[in-house]
C-alpha cells in the first residue's frame, strides 16, 4: 500500500505501531483472549490502563502533586460548560478571548452561567492574529482562552500571566510543546489531535478548584466527583483511553514533550519556509501568531488550483483543504505526522512553481 501523508485537522494522524497495538488489542487484549472493546471497565486489566494513563499524564507534562488529571467522555465542546461550571466563583463573571471559532463557542456556552466580559477579540480580521495588550479585569472568577486555533491557523506562543485563575482549551496543541501546568487553575483537551482518537478528553485540574466551585453542579459536569471516583464514575472510553495509553508511551519512549516540540517546530519551518519563500502562496495567519500545528495557506491566483491539487493528490498527501472559513489549504502537523511528510508537501509546492 502506498504511503499516504495524513494531514488531517482530526482525528488525527497516530504513530503506526500505536495503531497496530491498538488493532490487536480489539481482538486479544493482554492475552485475555478477549476484546478491550468487551471487558468490564472496572476489571484490574483495565484500571492498570487508566493509571498507567493518568500517570503518563503527570510525567510528561510534570504535572505538579496537587492537580489531578482526569479522563471523561464529551470532547472540549461539554469542556466549554464542565470549565465555565466548575469555575464559578463568587463574582459569577468570566474574561474570554475570543480567537476563532472554538473560542466563540466557549464564550457562547459560558454565558449561560456567567457574566461573561470578552476583553479581546481577532474577529475584525477573520481570527488571522491572536490579540495582545489587552487587560484581564481582577474581578472574574477565571480567565479563559483558546491556546491554538485549528481552523485559522494560530497559536498563542506566550502564555497570559494573570493573578485570576487561568484556564485553557489546549485541544489541539496539548503535548506538543513545553508548558508550565502550575500556571493554570484548568486545562481541558480533546484526545483526538495529540493524544489518541476522538471519545476522550483530558482535564488537569488545579485541587483547589473541587473546594472553590459553586455548587449545585449535575453530577456528570462536576469534575470533583470525577476526581473521586478517578476517571470512573461512569463507563468511560474504554478504547480511547487506551489509545491515549498507548500514543503517551510512544511520546515517552520517543523522548517526552521536549522531543516532539523539537520536532514540530522543524515541521513548521519546513512549511511555512516554503510558503514564504514560494511566489505562488501566502500564509493567511500573521507571522508572529502562526501555529505550528495548523498552517493556513493559500494559492496567490487559484487558476493554479486544479494544477496544484493534482500534484499533491499524486504524492499521497491528504487532508489540506482549508476550512470554508478561510478557503486555501490547511496542513495540520500534529505529533505524530512525520517530518517526511511535511517535506512532500514543501515539494509538492515547489513542483508547481517549477512547472508554472
Amino acid at each position: 500500500m502506498s504511503k499516504v501523508h495524513n494531514f488531517s485537522a482530526g482525528p488525527c494522524i497516530l504513530p503506526p505501531e500505536v495503531l497496530k497495538e491498538a488493532a490487536e488489542a480489539v481482538v486479544n487484549f493482554d492475552n485475555l483472549n478477549l476484546s478491550l472493546l468487551e471487558i468490564s471497565h472496572r476489571s484490574k486489566n483495565f484500571v492498570a490502563v487508566m493509571d498507567e494513563a493518568v500517570a503518563l499524564v503527570r510525567e510528561l507534562m510534570d504535572v505538579p502533586d496537587n492537580y489531578t488529571p482526569i479522563f471523561i467522555q464529551g470532547g472540549a465542546s461539554l469542556g466549554f460548560i464542565i470549565s465555565a461550571l466548575n469555575m464559578r466563583g463568587k463574582h459569577g463573571k468570566a474574561a474570554y478571548t475570543n480567537t476563532g471559532t472554538w473560542a466563540n463557542n466557549a464564550i457562547k456556552e459560558a454565558k449561560q452561567f456567567l457574566n461573561v466580559v470578552e476583553i479581546a477579540s481577532s474577529k475584525d480580521a477573520n481570527f488571522n492574529y491572536i490579540p495582545k495588550g489587552y487587560t484581564i479585569p481582577s474581578d472574574v472568577d477565571y480567565f479563559h482562552f483558546t491556546s491554538n486555533n485549528t481552523i485559522f491557523g494560530t497559536q498563542v506562543k506566550d502564555m497570559p500571566k494573570t493573578s485570576v485563575p487561568l484556564v485553557c482549551d489546549m485541544s489541539s496543541d496539548i503535548l506538543s510543546r513545553k508548558v508550565n501546568v502550575a500556571d493554570f487553575d484548568l486545562i481541558y483537551a480533546g484526545a483526538q489531535k495529540n493524544m489518541g482518537p476522538a471519545g476522550a478528553t483530558l482535564y488537569i485540574v488545579k485541587n483547589d478548584v473541587f473546594a472553590n466551585s459553586q455548587k449545585p453542579i449535575p453530577s456528570y459536569l462536576d469534575l470533583s466527583i470525577h476526581a473521586d471516583k478517578e476517571s470512573m464514575f461512569n463507563t468511560p472510553p474504554v478504547y480511547s483511553v487506551y489509545v491515549c495509553m498507548l500514543t503517551l508511551r510512544w511520546l515517552k519512549k520517543n523522548g517526552g514533550v521536549s522531543w516532539i516540540e523539537g520536532v514540530n517546530q522543524a515541521k513548521a519551518d519546513c512549511i511555512y519556509n516554503e510558503i514564504d519563500r514560494n511566489p505562488l502562496f501566502e500564509g493567511t495567519a500573521a507571522k508572529e501568531d502562526r501555529s505550528n500545528m495548523n498552517a493556513c495557506f493559500k494559492l496567490k491566483d487559484e487558476k493554479y488550483q486544479e494544477q496544484f491539487d493534482a500534484i499533491w493528490k499524486a504524492a499521497g498527501v491528504s487532508g489540506i483543504k482549508g476550512h470554508r472559513s478561510v478557503g486555501g489549504y490547511r496542513a495540520s502537523m500534529y505529533n505524530a505526522l512525520p517530518l517526511e511528510s511535511v517535506q512532500v508537501l514543501a515539494n509538492c509546492m515547489k513542483e508547481l512553481e517549477k512547472n508554472v
